[in-house]
């Protein structure tokens, strides 16, 4: 598997991005997942859509980063990208709340639009099967799998089989040039 990328946010790295790597199984639209209403869907919901999949949290130094997700989702919706955020409390019990409480704190605070999705482990064995996916298909820093913190990013190409790998550190609105080339790759 061929991954130019790997957690990094310059903007050289972003920009030589290749979204022609092979990277997670076609079965990624299969896996179930459950909105954080409570409502069970699936990725094929968003299909050929380009995805940037995020794990967040609300109580996270990196959690005003809900505000650049919500405006890149806003800015390129219409050309097919669909931001899906996944919170997550294994990272300092930085997500603590109910699924009811972390929605109404993205609607009040954030005026979050894009689909959230009912809390999730990230990590360990049990992992969601979405996260053990995209942590096969692109690995972060030195080749690891895990993911280290919050507000790790996901972007995937609009077949579901090309997946590239962004730190917490790298800001939504970097991911700009990156998305347009995958939004603009199918």
């Amino acid at each position: 598997m061929t991954l130019l990328l790997r957690e990094s946010n310059s903007a050289a790295s972003i920009a030589a991005m290749n979204l022609n790597a092979p990277a997670i199984s076609p079965l990624l639209r299969d896996i179930p997942l459950t909105l954080i209403d409570g409502t069970p869907t699936t990725i094929d919901a968003f299909r050929d859509k380009v995805l940037l999949i995020v794990n967040t949290a609300s109580q996270c130094g990196f959690t005003p980063q809900y505000a650049g997700l919500e405006s890149l989702y806003r800015q390129y919706r219409d050309q097919g990208l669909v931001v899906l955020g996944f919170p997550c409390n294994q990272f300092g019990a930085q997500e603590p709340d109910s699924n009811p409480a972390i929605a109404a704190l993205c609607e009040r605070q954030y005026e979050i639009s894009f689909p959230m999705f009912a809390k999730v482990r990230v990590n360990g064995p049990d992992a969601h099967p979405l996260f053990i996916q995209l942590r096969q298909g692109a690995r972060g820093v030195l080749g690891t799998s895990l993911i280290k913190w919050n507000f790790t990013k996901f972007l995937v190409s609009r077949d579901g089989l090309r997946v590239q790998r962004f730190s917490p550190w790298t800001r939504p609105e970097r991911l700009q040039t990156v998305i347009r080339q995958a939004l603009t790759a199918y």
